[in-house]
């Protein structure tokens, strides 16, 4: 393998998270590579208004290319990148997915590496077992491996079972250049926090962990970030923000009691899945409600390092029983095992040793 690779990387956006939620993950996945001497050049289209709500500009730590929402914008995208060592295809682009997977796919060449990322590998899973006709069957054999950012051997197991010649989980992680304790500011001051996005598919646990756990605590203060929520009914004592942007992640989890993680439903189904907001909040040293998923014990240890509930009234009833002293004691240890065992630069060094002997 090059000491030093140069990577074409096709994705949603790097620059901006707006209902875009792999963002923190590439960013610390690429800035990661970049620090161990590779080149990235970031392909994304300009979509979905991503680009009027950025969360960071460029950043030094790689090249970004916005292009154009169409075919002769994704072509000439395509052109430009085909020169690079390794490159990467991500899932949910959001424009032309199924042209980009072709084409890239079509990229091999000797001495060149195509990947398949995919960071949403559950639910992507599942499409392909409905639909036997997915116009992905027919390429996710011609990549060279398929990456994922969760799922464990059940994952893998499915994708080769589709033909894939290798699957490797490459797990969210943290970067403690970014996501660290801040002090508390009150804007989202509370008893519990749950920062996500408004999806089909984890709506119904919303519904049920967080937001009926705010009606059966009507003393607490709850507070929800993300975006779509805004014409959802919610009781007085939950407090709405709407998109929170990345700046703002650290504070919300140095600022709340306790902060929760709720799985899209397909995830949860597979396990070994950890959302970004996991790692995001334990850099912050934030005590962490989870609902329950297999391999959470992989990651960190139920009942000292993250608490584990399977139902609402689980929920309500740790955080009946949470004291300060116990929430900071359980968001300290999460910092320490993350800090330790789960960085983006492990994450990075994984990936290099995967590609390992296959430029040779």
């Amino acid at each position: 393998m090059p000491q030093r690779m140069k990577w074409s990387f096709y994705g949603s956006s790097l620059v901006s998270a707006y209902w875009n939620g792999a963002a923190t993950y590439y960013r610390g996945l690429i800035r990661a590579l970049a620090d161990r001497g590779h080149e990235v050049t970031f392909y994304e289209p300009d979509a979905y208004n991503r680009q009027q709500n950025r969360d960071i500009p460029d950043p030094e730590w790689a090249r970004v290319h916005v292009y154009a929402p169409t075919e002769d914008g994704m072509r000439n995208a395509l052109r430009l990148g085909s020169r690079a060592d390794v490159i990467v295809k991500a899932s949910g682009v959001g424009v032309l997915d199924q042209e980009l997977e072709s084409a890239v796919a079509g990229m091999k060449r000797p001495g060149r590496l195509v990947a398949f990322w995919d960071v949403d590998a559950p639910a992507t899973l599942d499409r392909l077992e409905k639909n036997p006709d997915d116009p992905f069957r027919a390429v996710l054999g011609d990549f060279d491996l398929i990456f994922t950012y969760g799922g464990g051997e059940p994952v893998s197991r499915k994708y080769r079972a589709f033909g894939a010649k290798q699957c490797v989980p490459i797990y969210n992680a943290l970067d403690p250049t970014t996501h660290y304790r801040v002090t508390p500011d009150p804007k989202f001051a509370g008893t519990l926090g749950f920062l996500g996005n408004r999806l089909p598919d984890r709506e119904k646990r919303v519904e049920d962990y967080f937001i009926e756990t705010a009606k059966n605590l009507p003393g607490e203060t709850f507070v929800l970030g993300g975006s779509g929520w805004a014409d959802k009914a919610v009781p007085a004592n939950l407090r709405y923000l709407g998109h929170v942007y990345t700046k703002e992640h650290n504070a919300f989890n140095s600022s709340t009691k306790a902060v929760l993680n709720l799985s899209r439903d397909s995830m949860a189904s597979y396990g070994f899945s950890p959302a970004t907001r996991v790692f995001e909040a334990a850099g912050a040293a934030a005590c962490i409600i989870t609902d329950h998923w297999l391999g959470i014990e992989h990651f960190l240890e139920p009942g000292t390092e993250i608490l584990v509930a399977r139902s609402r009234d689980e929920v309500i009833e740790i955080v009946t029983a949470l004291t300060p002293r116990r929430a900071a004691q359980i968001g300290n240890a999460a910092l320490k095992r993350i800090s330790e065992q789960h960085t983006y630069s492990q994450r990075a060094a994984l990936v290099e040793r995967v590609l390992e002997g296959r430029f040779t």
